[in-house]
């Protein structure tokens, strides 16, 4: 997990985001929460992979 998230304060106010981007774990986890699949939340941002995705679950 340490690989695929950071926290870094200069970037989204220091909120866990995937590392290389600046999509924050919370908007991903949000989109999990609303019922958006897996392939849903992949094509919509394209640099994050599966892995990312199970990264922010943990």
């Amino acid at each position: 997990m340490e690989s695929r998230i950071t926290i870094d304060p200069t970037i989204c106010n220091g909120k866990p985001t995937i590392k290389g981007t600046r999509i924050t774990v919370q908007s991903i986890l949000e989109y999990m929460a609303a019922g958006d699949a897996e392939s849903d939340i992949l094509e919509m941002f394209p640099k994050l992979s599966k892995a990312d995705l199970q990264a922010c679950l943990k």
